[in-house]
């Protein structure tokens, strides 16, 4: 576009070089009567302002006669409001569609409610997790009958004469849904869905007991993380191997997800990871809720291997706090564990955007920085001096990264990768490398392009 080229004296306000700003500027002109005075008495040599394109129409036909010197140009130190109201336009034109996609999906997708055709769930073991998870679900439905399979006849007693979890629980209430049995028949006898909640080492021998109750066509939805220690198994092997049925409906879940929170009823997002689609539909409607939200995935080896992974980092994130290292060595160490999990997951078959989803980056990021981490509590206290049985000895939860450590490092060697840091920490566990020559050794590895 043209610009108009005028040639007026400049205002006593401008500088001598402030026409170089002012053909750069965007600058709004105004017209004004003739009264205004004129300006001050000087003899400027002739300037010339190039202003926006103007058209004459933009111009009143009386306002054009006026004399030159009654156009006056508007402070261009006056805030622009215009950028900021539109940037607010274009939050709320994007909000705005977020919403009516959202509208739109629901309503398009308004399927079967799988947890109204749901009548019963079972709960094998009952740890914090596996509690968390049946108060959650016995919280969707009122009328559901949730049952908490156990071995601890007393544990089962204080949950169905107090409706607590004495043990892990004792100053949360669990909803009247939720009762316990030591009856492995009775738990599982009509069930529709169930949870296993049991640590991954003692799994196999659990599940082996109770086989002859399962139906082959129930569903198992596995909350526990690790791999078994002399097999390597992950859960989606261990389960369909013990029940002796290798087409047992599997779902994993899986992601950030602090037992305590659930119960405290504080929001999170979760992955159900199954290779049937439907089955992984079915249970993102029994679980998804106002508080929960649910993703699924078919990436069940992506899935499992990170939620195994995260809990040998987390002890070495711990290691680093106990040792008082800094927040440099912190992210340091992180980012270079979660760079050795994708190595691993990926040789493994898994898609590398598993591992930077909810099950990987996001259970990764809670169980290194948080401190109501099991593992986490392992490292840090490894890291101050303590040793491992005394650690383990104390704790009434399990750790199941010190478990999966060995196991993570067989793995790693069986798909010919390196894992500097979570091998450290296998050889801490081991009590054949202290924390301190641990640190020495990973910094003195060759300087090499990141990958």
């Amino acid at each position: 576009m043209a610009a108009l080229l005028l040639e007026l004296p400049p205002p006593p306000f401008f500088n001598c070089n402030h026409h170089r700003f002012l053909s750069s500027s965007k600058t709004t002109l105004h017209y004004f009567p003739s009264k205004i005075p004129p300006p001050l008495t000087f003899t400027p040599t002739t300037t010339y302002c190039f202003l926006p394109t103007v058209t004459s129409s933009s111009i009143p036909e009386e306002e054009d006669k006026e004399e030159p010197h009654s156009i006056a140009v508007a402070s261009t130190n006056a805030p622009d409001e215009r950028p900021q109201q539109d940037r607010r336009k274009v939050v709320q034109i994007a909000w705005e569609k977020l919403v009516r996609w959202s509208r739109s999906w629901r309503s398009k997708n308004n399927k079967t409610d799988h947890l109204e055709r749901t009548n019963k769930v079972v709960v094998l073991g009952g740890g914090s997790f596996g509690t968390a998870m049946a108060a959650h679900v016995a919280y969707r439905k009122s009328n559901l009958e949730v049952q908490i399979l156990l071995r601890d006849p007393l544990l089962c007693q204080s949950i169905n004469e107090n409706h607590c979890n004495c043990k892990y629980f004792p100053e949360h209430k669990l909803p009247d849904n939720v009762i316990a049995t030591t009856n492995a028949k009775a738990a599982l006898l009509g069930a529709d869905y169930c949870f296993h909640a049991v640590p991954v080492q003692f799994s196999s021998s659990f599940l082996e007991g109770i086989a002859e109750y399962v139906d082959p066509g129930l569903p198992f939805i596995s909350l526990s993380k690790g791999l078994e220690l002399n097999t390597l198994r992950m859960m989606s092997q261990i389960i369909p191997q013990a029940l002796g049925n290798p087409y047992q409906p599997f779902v994993s879940l899986s992601g950030p997800s602090f037992a305590l929170e659930l119960m405290n009823k504080l929001p999170t997002a979760m992955v159900v990871a199954s290779k049937d689609k439907k089955l992984a539909h079915a249970t993102q409607q029994l679980l998804a809720s106002s508080l929960l939200r649910i993703s699924t995935s078919r990436d069940v080896t992506g899935v499992e291997i990170a939620g195994a992974l995260k809990n040998v980092l987390a002890i070495a994130a711990g290691i680093v706090e106990g040792m008082n290292l800094g927040n440099n060595s912190m992210a340091a160490l992180v980012a270079q564990g979660c760079t050795e999990i994708r190595w691993l997951a990926t040789k493994m078959g898994a898609k590398p955007a598993t591992i930077t989803g909810l099950s990987g980056t996001g259970d990764i990021m809670l169980t290194c920085f948080v401190n109501l981490s099991r593992n986490r509590t392992v490292g840090v206290r490894l890291g101050s001096g303590e040793k491992l049985d005394d650690i383990l000895s104390s704790m009434n939860q399990v750790a199941e990264g010190v478990s999966t450590a060995g196991a993570v490092i067989a793995l790693a060697q069986k798909y010919n990768v390196k894992m500097p840091v979570l091998t450290a920490v296998a050889r801490i566990i081991d009590n054949e490398l202290t924390p301190k020559k641990a640190v020495l050794e990973l910094m003195s590895l060759p300087q090499v392009e990141e990958v």
